[in-house]
């Protein structure tokens, strides 16, 4: 099969502290690659302990590209990330460089490789009562009334992420049908890109212990000082940035609201609930390879090695 070169990815997901990011830099340097950021927080600039963010070192022997791409408070969508990403490929391969799309926000790179449903306008009036709605009864009913008519998407999504779930309800009350079901039948058939998808698979008490070791590790950095930089500069909590796991609960402590251990434990708890949706989204993916990492690094070179010859 002859492919053009320009249109070959490898995209490696996964939830969070599975690894990906050092597969990602494994594989780079073994086949000359660059990285593209597909994780919806490290675009923000000043935010990077809570996000894990590549180290400097990292980013100087590897190329990366997709951080710090916005400012805190500063909008960036799917749609966004589809065009940057788009525009960092062709970037990275005329250079004769492979491009690897490494991160664990799962509808950015849906967005990547197959686009975004066109959902239907027109629903100003609807949005704003079901905004209203939500400010008098909290977004875990609106989830739950959302997991009433879609729960396939219900479940991808957390309570806090109010502004796709009152778009889930507007598109419903729009059109009748579930929003995951237009997505499918927008069908995310056929990729935008000849893609190679590898994710990493960690034993769920392996993982869970990766994330408490990760937070732990995060508070040790430096990150209530981070996030009381932020703070400092203006960035509120009603911010969506600011509403992103580890950054709500120290800004919630800072604030007076909870105990520095507290906050620390709602961290670790949250960050593990945030996982188990990662893993719903990508075992969802039929196309994604899983592998174990790093004890499989050499069949998962041999296979990326092997997809840029074809």
């Amino acid at each position: 099969m002859n492919r053009q070169p320009q249109r070959n990815i490898v995209v490696i997901g996964g939830p969070t502290a599975s690894g990906k990011s050092d597969l990602a830099l494994r594989l780079a340097e073994s086949i000359g690659g660059e990285i593209v950021n597909a994780d919806s927080m490290q675009v923000y600039r000043g935010m990077d302990i809570g996000t894990a963010k590549p180290s400097p070192r990292q980013r100087q022997d590897i190329r990366h590209h997709l951080i710090d791409v916005v400012e805190p408070d500063q909008a960036f969508s799917a749609a966004d990330f589809a065009t940057a990403a788009d525009a960092a490929i062709a970037d990275i391969t005329s250079r004769g460089k492979r491009a690897i799309v490494v991160g664990g926000t799962g509808l950015y790179i849906r967005a990547l490789l197959k686009g975004l449903v066109d959902s239907p306008g027109g629903g100003a009036e609807i949005r704003a009562a079901l905004q209203q709605e939500a400010s008098q009864v909290g977004n875990g009913a609106m989830l739950e009334q959302l997991r009433l008519v879609d729960p396939d998407l219900a479940a991808q999504l957390h309570p806090n992420n109010l502004v796709r779930i009152i778009r889930a309800l507007e598109v419903y009350r729009l059109t009748g049908v579930p929003l995951s079901r237009q997505q499918r039948d927008h069908g995310f058939r056929s990729s935008r890109y000849e893609v190679l998808q590898l994710a990493v698979d960690v034993e769920r008490s392996l993982l869970y212990r990766r994330i408490e070791q990760r937070v732990e590790r995060m508070v040790e950095e430096g990150l209530l000082d981070e996030v009381a930089r932020l703070l400092a500069h203006g960035y509120g909590r009603e911010l969506k940035s600011m509403g992103a796991i580890g950054y709500k609960e120290s800004a919630a402590h800072l604030c007076g609201e909870f105990s520095r251990d507290e906050a620390i434990r709602l961290i670790k708890r949250n960050t593990r609930h945030y996982a188990k949706r990662q893993l719903t989204w990508f075992r969802a993916e039929p196309e994604i390879m899983w592998f174990e990492y790093p004890e499989k690094f050499a069949t998962i070179n041999s296979q990326a090695i092997d997809f840029f010859r074809q």
